[in-house]
């Protein structure tokens, strides 16, 4: 493995080898978080994707101190533990990069890359493996929630258990070795990951103690809600938006023209209550036209409520549809060059693993160190 790493470093350095803590001189400087993050390469993100997790990094990017350290990664390896197509996965990986570049994430702030260009997450993914009881992975509840989403089944209970391979099982270790071999300090992710975050300190702990040094080697990481508005499909309001669903009028993508807009949007489904009320329960159709609106004007979604209160669902959806255009242009446009221009793509993409494996190889230099196998 370590000669496998060395070669992937020729890539980064002009066809010489790397001394890891050269390359990373930059990263000795005084830190006060190191911010990791991932995003599966699912081809271009819905609305609840734009305005959950990717809306999230970008703010980061903006709030950040200028100690911080910022690594966002498209975890290919992620993808595979569901069947895919190759052809299909090689042009999500492209696309979702030109996502992060359009809604304004900048490789010269952040470090945006490919987990499956740096070998060091799977080498950290074994040792973790080696290290982590099946019974605490027994206890991930995640799996099913993927497979009941690939297959489009109503409910994890419908979930059949023989379909769980085993990269699948064990991928949260992989996400442990994801946040810990660049030692993250924070991991901003929604509510339903905050398992694998305690996960992922459990595993450093078992690891400070089974090779003790001078110091603990991983810092415990901490689990940071990501504030995210729950958009639900357009058809079916008591789901999430999802790409996944065979209904295409169920989301809009971030490609969208203007009219295919406003036709998802005035095809939404809603209810036959007069007048407009936020209310999830008995409304959910309506409230999730409600806080798309919010969200896209960053607002809070009782006082939207209360303006539309005397108003009907023709004038919430024809506003609905405007605020997402005005949303959604920019980033549409940006995207749209982007997405042609595919030299500059692999070449930012390069340029992130470079700077990620610097961070990494440290790390990978000192597990195996304290492993044996330096």
């Amino acid at each position: 493995m370590l000669r496998v790493c060395q070669r992937a470093t020729l890539w980064c350095t002009g066809h010489r080898p790397t001394d890891y803590r050269q390359f990373s001189q930059s990263t000795k400087q005084p830190q006060k978080r190191v911010i990791f993050s991932g995003i599966q390469p699912t081809g271009i993100p819905h609305l609840g994707n734009y305005l959950g997790a990717l809306s999230n990094w970008v703010k980061l990017q903006k709030t950040a101190e200028p100690a911080d350290t910022l690594l966002f990664s498209i975890v290919g390896w992620h993808a595979l533990t569901l069947p895919q197509d190759p052809t299909a996965l090689q042009s999500a990986r492209d696309d979702i990069l030109a996502t992060l570049l359009a809604i304004g994430l900048d490789p010269e702030r952040s470090i945006l890359f490919h987990q499956d260009h740096n070998l060091h997450h799977v080498e950290l993914c074994w040792i973790l493996n080696c290290l982590t009881p099946v019974g605490k992975l027994r206890r991930m509840t995640t799996w099913k929630s993927r497979l009941a989403a690939s297959r489009n089944a109503g409910s994890e209970d419908d979930v059949d258990e023989s379909l769980l391979n085993s990269g699948l099982f064990t991928y949260p270790v992989l996400q442990a070795a994801d946040v810990l071999v660049y030692r993250a300090t924070h991991v901003p992710v929604g509510e339903d990951q905050q398992q694998h975050i305690e996960l992922t300190r459990d595993l450093a702990e078992i690891f400070n103690r089974a090779f003790p040094g001078q110091n603990s080697l991983f810092p415990l990481p901490l689990y940071v809600n990501a504030p995210s508005k729950r958009i639900l499909s357009l058809r079916d309001p008591t789901s999430k938006m999802s790409k996944s669903s065979p209904d295409a009028a169920s989301r809009i993508l971030l490609t969208d023209s203007p009219s295919e807009i406003k036709s998802k949007i005035r095809a939404a489904v809603t209810d036959s209550t007069p007048g407009i009320s936020y209310d999830p329960v008995h409304r959910p159709g309506t409230s999730n036209l409600l806080t798309i609106l919010a969200a896209c004007t960053e607002s809070d979604v009782q006082d939207v409520a209360r303006t539309y209160a005397s108003k009907g669902h023709g004038q919430l959806k024809s506003d609905v549809a405007d605020a997402v255009e005005e949303l959604l242009k920019g980033p549409r446009l940006e995207l749209e060059r982007i997405r042609r221009e595919k030299a500059y793509l692999h070449e930012v993409a390069r340029r992130g693993a470079c700077k990620a494996m610097a961070y990494s190889g440290v790390t990978m230099e000192d597990v195996r160190q304290r492993i044996g196998l330096a």
